[in-house]
């Protein structure tokens, strides 16, 4: 089948290497424009731009994409395909072609734009991907097909996305075989148990030692990309990686460093945390041990 692939970050990209690498071809890209980026606000291009390009791909860089309907239907295409596009698609492009979409939730469950973010942010066990309908209430459309996956433990944002994006590559690819067959099925979602989540804003990656351990361990894996922190004495730290010790460090008062200790453990609500990597005054990221050798936390103050 032809495909018009929507799509603009990283786990857009790798859905469209399962797409090229597959029988189907990717007669042209759709994706955001040029955004400025870093301390010199260069534009830079999304990563599925960059591919495509790299690929021989058509690129199109549509602010919206309703305002280009008439340079759309100049493309040949079958069937169009979305992941992580970041755009409303409305009627007047819904209406050219069949259009499903790659979402990394099993739905009706965390409809929205933070779907991994939110299954570990919840403390889930498992997520999966649907393949499902396009339609113009968001994530509501019919499911094709839905699988299950697993999150470990030490699943981050970054790896569980990967994992998403593989598994969703793969079952996109078995939905576009059954288009092509006219074999095509689908279920209705059931919109009384339908969950919605939120965009990620700066504020949520402050690290509140009124919460658990548990619950800061996974706020930390879940806004990864994001960079969550702290602030010691007012000054802001950006911290990669914690880890609930309260097994070992319950007697530690909320909010207050460990004394006398070569470990950078922080007392929270019911238990403690260390932080094992944060991000040092070189502006690379270092161990917690490296960081108390280069600061002293006695009698600073934690929030």
């Amino acid at each position: 089948m032809k495909i018009l692939f929507l799509g603009s970050p990283r786990f857009s990209v790798e859905i469209l290497k399962k797409l090229a690498s597959s029988k189907h071809q990717v007669v042209a890209v759709v994706t955001q424009p040029d955004r400025p980026s870093g301390r010199g606000h260069k534009l830079c291009p999304t990563e599925v731009k960059k591919y495509a390009i790299e690929n021989g791909i058509k690129v199109f860089d549509f602010e919206k994409v309703c305002d280009h309907i008439e340079e759309i239907k100049k493309i040949d295409f079958d069937i169009s395909v979305t992941a992580s596009f970041g755009q409303i698609l409305r009627e007047n492009f819904l209406s050219l072609s069949p259009c499903i979409n790659v979402h990394p939730s099993l739905l009706p469950k965390y409809r929205g734009a933070t779907p991994i973010q939110s299954a570990i942010l919840s403390g889930d066990k498992k997520t999966g991907v649907s393949i499902m309908k396009v339609v113009r209430e968001v994530d509501a459309g019919d499911v094709y097909l839905q699988e299950e996956l697993a999150i470990d433990d030490e699943d981050d944002y970054l790896s569980l996305e990967a994992k998403l994006a593989s598994l969703g590559g793969d079952m996109l690819v078995r939905v576009l075989d059954k288009f092509e067959k006219c074999e095509e099925k689908a279920w209705v979602q059931k919109e009384n148990e339908a969950t919605f989540c939120k965009k990620i804003t700066k504020e949520d990656c402050f690290l509140d030692m009124n919460l658990t351990a548990k619950e800061l361990e996974s706020k930390c894996r879940a806004l990864k990309e994001y960079g969550t922190y702290i602030f010691i004495d007012g000054e802001r730290l950006k911290i990669a990686k914690l880890k609930d010790v309260s097994e070992e460090f319950s007697f530690v008062q909320i909010g207050k460093p460990l004394s006398g200790s070569k470990r950078f453990i922080i007392g929270c609500k019911g238990g403690a945390v260390e932080v094992i990597s944060c991000l040092g005054k070189s502006g690379k990221y270092i161990s917690g041990r490296d960081f108390l050798n280069g600061c002293k936390l006695e009698g600073k103050k934690i929030n």
